[in-house]
């Protein structure tokens, strides 16, 4: 049986690891970083702790990880505020399946993106519980981060479905103990061995009713 619905924000929700790798790429320039064609899929999945100490150790950025990270946060939360990305069908899925499970988030980007996506969106109601990486110990591919939105949730991991894009994010919900429902990002599309432990996988949102409403 499934108790709760458990989404990824980025790239399920809002279409925005390009958006990421864009501010990320421009700061890296700026400053005189060594930015590599690898760096976007380096980071997806990490905390924001994880990927600011990346930008400063690997990327070489000179500022201490703290200020690498609002920096970014400032620049990404201004473009969202001029148009945010949402996955076409993604609104809509979250507020159907809200009315069948409690729902929750558990997402890589900072507390401030989370919160500031879903009041853009108009999806703030629709959640019981919202978990950025920053607040736990590990990002993705570790469970932390769907661990602590089941709790929150107060339901069993076992009984949750996570919606993932991601191959460390496919990781991390099955590391919980998660069902997964793969919508694979377009852009940075999971490893076939992430896949192979999805559950379901669908193509767009809309498949997403379907899956876990009808099917």
């Amino acid at each position: 049986m499934t108790e709760a619905v458990v989404f990824d924000l980025d790239g399920v929700i809002v279409d925005s690891e390009h958006v990421w790798d864009e501010v990320r790429e421009e700061l890296a320039r700026e400053r005189g970083g060594r930015w590599h064609p690898g760096a976007q899929r380096d980071m997806m999945g990490m905390s924001s702790t994880e990927w600011s100490r990346y930008m400063h150790d690997t990327i070489g950025l000179p500022e201490p990880p703290e200020e690498i990270s609002a920096e970014v946060v400032r620049r990404l939360a201004a473009r969202y505020r001029e148009e945010l990305p949402l996955v076409p069908g993604a609104a809509n899925a979250v507020r159907r399946l809200a009315e069948a499970y409690p729902l929750g988030l558990a997402s890589s980007s900072n507390r401030e993106i989370i919160d500031l996506v879903l009041e853009l969106a108009g999806l703030a109601g629709c959640f019981r519980a919202t978990v950025s990486s920053e607040e736990v110990a590990r990002g993705k591919p570790a469970p932390d981060v769907y661990l602590e939105a089941a709790a929150r949730l107060g339901v069993d991991p076992r009984a949750c479905v996570a919606i993932e894009d991601s191959h460390n994010g496919i990781r991390s919900a099955k590391a919980a103990g998660m069902r997964v429902v793969a919508l694979p990002n377009r852009r940075y599309p999971p490893g076939d061995e992430a896949l192979a432990e999805a559950d379901a996988v669908v193509a767009a949102p809309d498949e997403l009713v379907g899956v876990l409403l009808d099917g």
